[in-house]
Protein backbone atom coordinates (compact mmCIF):
# COMPACT_ATOMS: atom_id res chain seq x y z
CA UNK A 1 0.00 0.00 0.00
CA UNK A 2 1.04 3.46 -0.69
CA UNK A 3 -0.84 6.46 0.51
CA UNK A 4 -2.43 8.78 -1.62
CA UNK A 5 -2.83 10.85 1.27
CA UNK A 6 -2.48 11.07 4.84
CA UNK A 7 -4.05 12.86 7.93
CA UNK A 8 -2.46 16.20 8.87
CA UNK A 9 0.68 15.57 11.02
CA UNK A 10 1.51 11.91 10.13
CA UNK A 11 3.95 11.06 7.66
CA UNK A 12 3.32 8.68 4.32
CA UNK A 13 5.75 6.23 6.40
CA UNK A 14 4.32 6.00 9.52
CA UNK A 15 0.47 6.24 7.68
CA UNK A 16 1.93 3.09 5.98
CA UNK A 17 2.86 1.10 8.57
CA UNK A 18 -0.03 1.87 11.20
CA UNK A 19 -2.19 1.02 7.82
CA UNK A 20 -0.44 -2.84 7.73
CA UNK A 21 -1.22 -2.76 11.48
CA UNK A 22 -4.60 -2.34 11.27
CA UNK A 23 -4.89 -4.46 8.48
CA UNK A 24 -3.85 -7.28 10.68
CA UNK A 25 -6.61 -6.34 13.21
CA UNK A 26 -9.10 -6.07 10.35
CA UNK A 27 -8.49 -9.81 9.46
CA UNK A 28 -8.35 -10.67 13.37
CA UNK A 29 -11.55 -9.25 13.44
CA UNK A 30 -13.79 -10.73 10.31
CA UNK A 31 -12.24 -14.11 11.44
CA UNK A 32 -13.14 -13.62 15.33
CA UNK A 33 -17.10 -12.75 13.71
CA UNK A 34 -17.58 -15.58 11.84
CA UNK A 35 -15.92 -17.62 14.45
CA UNK A 36 -18.43 -16.04 17.04
CA UNK A 37 -21.48 -16.46 14.58
CA UNK A 38 -19.93 -20.43 13.94
CA UNK A 39 -20.61 -20.89 17.48
CA UNK A 40 -23.79 -19.42 17.85
CA UNK A 41 -25.63 -21.84 15.75
CA UNK A 42 -23.69 -24.66 16.51
CA UNK A 43 -23.28 -24.86 20.42
CA UNK A 44 -26.02 -26.93 22.25
CA UNK A 45 -26.65 -28.49 25.45
CA UNK A 46 -27.72 -26.26 28.81
CA UNK A 47 -27.80 -22.67 29.01
CA UNK A 48 -27.69 -22.54 24.75
CA UNK A 49 -30.29 -19.48 24.38
CA UNK A 50 -27.80 -17.39 26.78
CA UNK A 51 -24.74 -18.46 24.92
CA UNK A 52 -27.01 -17.84 21.70
CA UNK A 53 -28.28 -14.43 22.06
CA UNK A 54 -24.73 -13.11 24.43
CA UNK A 55 -22.81 -14.63 21.23
CA UNK A 56 -25.42 -12.28 18.81
CA UNK A 57 -24.23 -9.46 20.88
CA UNK A 58 -20.45 -9.87 20.27
CA UNK A 59 -21.02 -10.59 16.89
CA UNK A 60 -22.61 -7.24 16.56
CA UNK A 61 -19.81 -5.45 18.71
CA UNK A 62 -16.98 -7.07 16.61
CA UNK A 63 -18.48 -6.00 13.23
CA UNK A 64 -18.41 -2.08 14.24
CA UNK A 65 -15.22 -2.67 15.72
CA UNK A 66 -14.29 -4.09 12.24
CA UNK A 67 -15.53 -1.11 10.58
CA UNK A 68 -14.42 1.44 12.43
CA UNK A 69 -10.88 -0.58 11.90
CA UNK A 70 -11.67 -0.28 7.91
CA UNK A 71 -12.72 3.47 8.01
CA UNK A 72 -9.07 4.23 9.95
CA UNK A 73 -7.37 2.10 7.34
CA UNK A 74 -8.90 4.16 4.59
CA UNK A 75 -8.58 7.81 6.30
CA UNK A 76 -4.67 6.74 6.58
CA UNK A 77 -4.52 6.33 2.66
CA UNK A 78 -4.42 2.54 2.34
CA UNK A 79 -6.98 -0.22 0.99
CA UNK A 80 -9.01 -2.25 3.66
CA UNK A 81 -9.44 -6.01 3.07
CA UNK A 82 -11.94 -7.47 4.36
CA UNK A 83 -12.15 -10.41 1.66
CA UNK A 84 -11.71 -13.98 2.46
CA UNK A 85 -8.93 -14.54 0.54
CA UNK A 86 -6.73 -12.07 1.92
CA UNK A 87 -7.76 -13.08 5.12
CA UNK A 88 -6.63 -16.74 4.75
CA UNK A 89 -3.73 -16.20 2.96
CA UNK A 90 -2.46 -13.51 5.93
CA UNK A 91 -3.55 -15.22 8.45
CA UNK A 92 -0.91 -16.58 11.64
CA UNK A 93 -3.62 -18.75 13.30
CA UNK A 94 -5.52 -21.68 11.68
CA UNK A 95 -9.50 -22.08 11.73
CA UNK A 96 -11.44 -22.77 14.54
CA UNK A 97 -11.23 -26.24 15.55
CA UNK A 98 -14.85 -27.42 16.41
CA UNK A 99 -18.22 -27.94 15.51
CA UNK A 100 -21.07 -28.86 16.88
CA UNK A 101 -20.43 -28.96 20.69
CA UNK A 102 -22.15 -28.44 24.29
CA UNK A 103 -21.74 -24.93 25.76
CA UNK A 104 -18.92 -25.29 27.56
CA UNK A 105 -16.39 -26.79 25.11
CA UNK A 106 -17.20 -24.18 22.98
CA UNK A 107 -16.55 -21.30 26.00
CA UNK A 108 -13.36 -22.97 26.52
CA UNK A 109 -12.28 -22.99 22.84
CA UNK A 110 -13.47 -19.13 22.32
CA UNK A 111 -11.59 -18.20 25.40
CA UNK A 112 -8.11 -19.28 23.91
CA UNK A 113 -9.60 -17.24 20.36
CA UNK A 114 -10.01 -14.30 22.39
CA UNK A 115 -6.59 -15.02 23.50
CA UNK A 116 -4.96 -14.51 20.41
CA UNK A 117 -7.55 -11.75 19.28
CA UNK A 118 -6.34 -9.60 22.13
CA UNK A 119 -3.05 -10.45 22.62
CA UNK A 120 -2.70 -9.10 18.62
CA UNK A 121 -4.50 -5.89 19.94
CA UNK A 122 -1.72 -5.00 22.75
CA UNK A 123 0.58 -5.64 20.16
CA UNK A 124 -0.94 -3.50 18.20
CA UNK A 125 -0.59 -0.87 20.92
CA UNK A 126 2.40 -1.38 21.72
CA UNK A 127 3.36 -0.79 17.81
CA UNK A 128 1.11 2.66 17.31
CA UNK A 129 1.47 3.87 20.45
CA UNK A 130 4.22 7.28 19.51
CA UNK A 131 2.89 6.31 15.92
CA UNK A 132 -0.16 7.36 15.60
CA UNK A 133 -1.86 8.69 18.87
CA UNK A 134 -5.63 8.39 16.81
CA UNK A 135 -5.19 5.04 15.66
CA UNK A 136 -3.56 3.86 19.46
CA UNK A 137 -6.57 5.36 20.77
CA UNK A 138 -9.25 3.19 18.89
CA UNK A 139 -6.88 0.21 19.56
CA UNK A 140 -7.15 0.71 23.33
CA UNK A 141 -11.07 1.02 23.44
CA UNK A 142 -11.18 -1.87 21.14
CA UNK A 143 -9.27 -3.56 23.30
CA UNK A 144 -11.51 -3.38 26.55
CA UNK A 145 -14.43 -3.97 24.69
CA UNK A 146 -12.81 -7.03 23.56
CA UNK A 147 -11.58 -7.86 27.29
CA UNK A 148 -15.41 -7.72 28.12
CA UNK A 149 -16.20 -9.99 25.87
CA UNK A 150 -14.31 -12.82 26.97
CA UNK A 151 -14.68 -11.80 30.28
CA UNK A 152 -18.54 -12.61 29.79
CA UNK A 153 -17.14 -16.05 28.10
CA UNK A 154 -14.91 -16.83 31.01
CA UNK A 155 -17.64 -16.33 33.42
CA UNK A 156 -19.44 -19.20 32.19
CA UNK A 157 -16.72 -21.54 33.22
CA UNK A 158 -14.99 -20.43 35.46
CA UNK A 159 -15.58 -22.69 38.63
CA UNK A 160 -16.14 -20.99 42.31
CA UNK A 161 -13.04 -20.70 43.18
CA UNK A 162 -12.28 -18.37 40.49
CA UNK A 163 -10.34 -20.30 38.61
CA UNK A 164 -10.65 -21.60 34.50
CA UNK A 165 -9.83 -24.81 33.33
CA UNK A 166 -8.41 -23.29 29.70
CA UNK A 167 -5.68 -22.03 31.48
CA UNK A 168 -3.18 -24.47 31.04
CA UNK A 169 -4.25 -25.19 27.59
CA UNK A 170 -2.59 -24.16 24.51
CA UNK A 171 -5.08 -25.08 21.76
CA UNK A 172 -8.88 -24.29 21.03
CA UNK A 173 -9.18 -28.24 21.14
CA UNK A 174 -7.21 -28.86 24.81
CA UNK A 175 -9.05 -25.89 26.09
CA UNK A 176 -12.58 -27.12 25.33
CA UNK A 177 -11.94 -30.68 26.57
CA UNK A 178 -10.77 -29.04 29.50
CA UNK A 179 -13.77 -26.57 30.25
CA UNK A 180 -16.52 -29.55 29.10
CA UNK A 181 -15.12 -31.57 31.99
CA UNK A 182 -14.69 -29.01 34.65
CA UNK A 183 -15.98 -29.47 37.84
CA UNK A 184 -17.88 -25.99 38.23
CA UNK A 185 -17.97 -26.60 42.32
CA UNK A 186 -14.17 -26.99 42.38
Amino acid sequence: MHPTFTPAGLSSDDARVVADLLQERLYALVDLGLTLKHVHWNVIGPGFIGVHEMLDRQVEGVRLMADEVAERIMTLGGIANGLAGGLTRSRSWDDYALGRGVVEAHLGALDKVYDGVVGGYREAIDRSEGVDPVTNDMLIAQTAKLELFQWFVRAHIENTSGELPTTAEATEIGAAAAAATADPLD
